[in-house]
Parts: structure tokens; C-alpha cells; sequence
């Protein structure tokens, strides 16, 4: 098994990524923390605290005839999307994402069963668990996203800013920590 990030836990024979911890530099002091969606139906945006990446509750309408989640751009889904992507029949034991962007925002919706996520700002972490079609999480440029625990059944629906470009993507950690941090003490007075 090849982990591209250093902090990830890794149990069994053969290999299993089944957690991640914090680097060094983390201010959430050990593990990663998990977030929730929000319960409120008042609540519909959370803020994540690792750079602008936030966790949206979005119309979910129920009747006899099934059940409806919408989204619309770019009220509820915080940009206007020019490419989409599905991720499905990912093993359990795999891990997807593990990159970053230089530019490019993403928008990802479990569309069915579940997967944990990642999300990395190169000073704070956090992991939310992805359960519901009527939750997306918001991941900015300049964030580190992972992917893993997917359930059998798990279908990732991901929208994008941008139409594919290899050169956006950033692929090592301590790269991403780097440009991270470097942006960061540009912003500073």
C-alpha cells in the first residue's frame, strides 16, 4: 500500500488506512476531529475551521412518491461548476483525493451510502463523515482532501470549478504544507 500522507494510521495485514492524525504543527492538538451535519433546519451552512471549507445541509423534500435533495448554483453551492465526477466501487480498504488544488474548488456529494472525508488546510484538520444525499462539503483551493472508509454501496458525486487540468494538482503533502504556508505570510500584514 503506497500513503502519500504521512499521518495516516495504518492497522492489519494486509495494510489499512483507518484514521489520520494531525502534523506537528496541527492546532486541534492529537487526532483529527469529526464534524457532523447540521440538525437545524436553520442551520444550513457550518464552518469547518480549516481554511473556507464548509459542510451545506440542502433541500431534502420527502413525500409518498420518494424523496428530492436540490441544490442550485451558485446559491446553495457556493460556485458555478464546469465538470463533474462520480467515484463508485472503490474498495473499502482504499483511499481516494490525496491532492490539492491550486486553483480549482470542489464541491463533493454522497449521493449514496457513505465515506469519511478529510479536509487539510496545513495547519488544521478535520474529518467528516459524508451520509446523506442532502449534505455537501465545500473544499476550497488549497485544501487538502482525502477520501476513504467508502461503503460498498458509496457513490461520490464531485462538482468542480474547473475543467481538468494536471497542472493545478498537488500531489505530495509537504509540497501542499509548503505553498500552504507560503500563501498564508503572504496575507499577513
Amino acid at each position: 500500500m503506497i500513503v502519500r500522507d504521512a499521518t495516516a494510521i495504518v492497522t492489519g495485514s494486509p495494510a489499512r488506512i483507518t484514521g489520520y492524525v494531525n502534523s506537528g504543527n496541527s492546532s486541534l492538538n492529537g487526532s483529527s476531529a469529526q464534524v457532523q451535519a447540521p440538525e437545524s433546519s436553520t442551520e444550513k451552512v457550518i464552518k469547518l475551521g480549516v481554511g473556507g471549507v464548509t459542510l451545506h445541509r440542502m433541500k431534502h423534500v420527502q413525500d409518498m412518491r420518494g424523496d428530492l435533495s436540490v441544490g442550485e448554483f451558485p446559491n446553495d453551492i457556493p460556485f458555478e461548476p464546469k465538470r463533474y465526477f462520480l467515484v463508485f466501487n472503490v474498495p473499502s480498504e482504499k483511499t481516494r483525493g490525496e491532492h490539492a488544488h491550486h486553483q480549482c474548488h470542489q464541491y463533493l456529494i454522497c449521493v449514496k451510502g457513505s465515506c469519511a472525508v478529510v479536509v487539510d488546510d496545513g495547519k488544521s484538520r478535520c474529518e467528516v463523515l459524508l451520509e446523506s444525499p442532502d449534505m455537501g462539503l465545500y473544499l476550497p483551493p488549497l485544501t487538502w482532501g482525502i477520501q476513504y472508509k467508502y461503503s460498498s454501496d458509496a457513490v461520490l458525486l464531485v462538482f468542480t470549478s474547473d475543467y481538468y487540468d494536471p497542472d493545478d494538482y498537488i500531489r505530495n503533502y509537504s509540497e501542499f504544507v509548503d505553498i500552504a504556508q507560503r500563501k498564508t505570510c503572504r496575507l499577513m500584514p
